[in-house]
């Protein structure tokens, strides 16, 4: 299961007047801790901005986060409650489970929400609120741009440095 991370990006913008008004915009990183997030964030964010800050960082706790080819930059936080029988108190329970997913509006989240869980269990689809989130960034998208640099000419490997070493 993946680790989210939503980082809260602060950095001043000039407006059409020649003003400058400070703008904060809030990305989701998936990472396997807060140093990897901060540093993914970092990364992402010197592509896109000269200066900025990163004044947040806050770990997520979502259960699936869907990825939907629909060109929505909206992010929607749904949650369903799974209706699940306990055997040790002999009760039906509610399990909670929370959802991100891109849409246009909230009936499109319903509904994409609906198609996703399908005849799984009963379950109730108990709130829909939309993010400030702009980005949501999984953790192949950052590990396939840094590619393996190649070895510099002047640099041998370690082994053949060692046999060179136990020859002399």
């Amino acid at each position: 299961m993946a680790t989210w991370y939503q980082a809260k990006i602060k950095f001043i913008q000039q407006d059409e007047k020649g003003g400058t008004k400070p703008i904060t915009q809030v990305y989701l990183f998936d990472a396997v801790s807060y140093t990897d997030a901060e540093a993914r964030a970092y990364a992402y964010c010197a592509e896109e901005l000269q200066e900025f800050q990163l004044v947040g960082l806050t770990k997520m706790k979502f259960n699936e986060v869907f990825f939907i080819e629909n060109n929505q930059e909206l992010w929607w936080k749904a949650r369903a409650q799974y209706i699940v029988f306990d055997e040790k108190s002999q009760k039906e329970k509610k399990v909670p489970f929370v959802f991100l997913l891109n849409a246009q509006d909230i009936k499109e989240v319903y509904g994409l929400m609906v198609e996703k869980l399908g005849s799984v269990q009963d379950y109730i689809i108990s709130d829909i609120s939309v993010t400030k989130i702009l980005d949501v960034i999984p953790y192949e998208e950052i590990a396939e741009e840094t590619e393996e640099k190649s070895i510099p000419a002047n640099l041998k490997p370690l082994s053949e440095v060692m046999a060179g070493l136990s020859e002399e």
